[in-house]
């Protein structure tokens, strides 16, 4: 069963007294374990996708199915639940809690959906170990490098053993080496750990390690290449 699927996937916005296409019928799933690239211009629609996937917007009209899940048919309350149980989110902008350290942060959700301290420190432990960042997690954001900020973004994003991730132009504020060694360690996770990644991306190094590309143009899909 796939883990994402999209059926005829329309999202429309007004501007002014016009409207905007941003989706326009896309069709599309996504299996477990993938590690793709929604790619294409600003406006392409890979981003609107990427939020109708996560459940942050609902679309005009069609269906979204996550997990096994048609999120149109989800009340608020359970959308949340669905999110917090199973999809992870990184964004551009890092979105840390700046008081609070690096292991805080990463270990949210977990505190979110109740889990015992003792566990939460295990996992946390573990997960900052995973993306390279042990011995760090007392840090607060303000002392990490960007790059080292995007990992304990990512940390926190699949510490909850999601069966999703969601990544939003996760490499765009870093410099080109620093992006590289995040795609390349997220690689690893889906890899190792068989995660699913989605990313709405420009950038090239996340295309070249993409294990299949979709470009988008004009809120359809135009290109979806699989590779080995």
């Amino acid at each position: 069963m796939p883990i994402v699927s999209t059926r005829q996937l329309h999202r429309t916005y007004l501007q002014g007294e016009g409207e905007v296409h941003a989706l326009d019928g896309v069709d599309l799933d996504i299996e477990p374990g993938e590690f793709v690239a929604l790619m294409g211009a600003s406006g392409s629609g890979k981003t609107t996708l990427l939020n109708l996937i996560g459940g942050l917007d609902r679309p005009t009209r069609g269906e979204v199915q996550v997990d096994g899940h048609a999120l149109g048919a989800l009340s608020s309350g359970a959308l949340s639940r669905l999110r917090l149980d199973r999809i992870g989110f990184v964004f551009q902008a890092y979105n840390l809690i700046p008081v609070l350290s690096a292991r805080e942060n990463a270990e949210f959700v977990l505190l979110m959906r109740g889990v015992p301290a003792d566990e939460r420190r295990r996992r946390v432990d573990a997960t900052l170990a995973a993306v390279g960042l042990e011995g760090l997690g007392d840090r607060l954001p303000s002392a990490l490098s960007g790059g080292q900020q995007q990992r304990v973004a990512v940390a926190r994003a699949i510490a909850g053993a999601p069966a999703l991730v969601l990544a939003d132009e996760p490499t765009a504020n870093l410099d080109s080496r620093t992006g590289t060694e995040l795609v390349e360690m997220m690689r690893r996770l889906n890899t190792e750990q068989g995660i699913t990644f989605v990313f709405a991306t420009h950038d090239t190094k996340v295309e070249e390690r993409a294990r299949r590309v979709i470009w988008m143009e004009d809120g359809k899909v135009q290109r979806d290449e699989r590779r080995g």
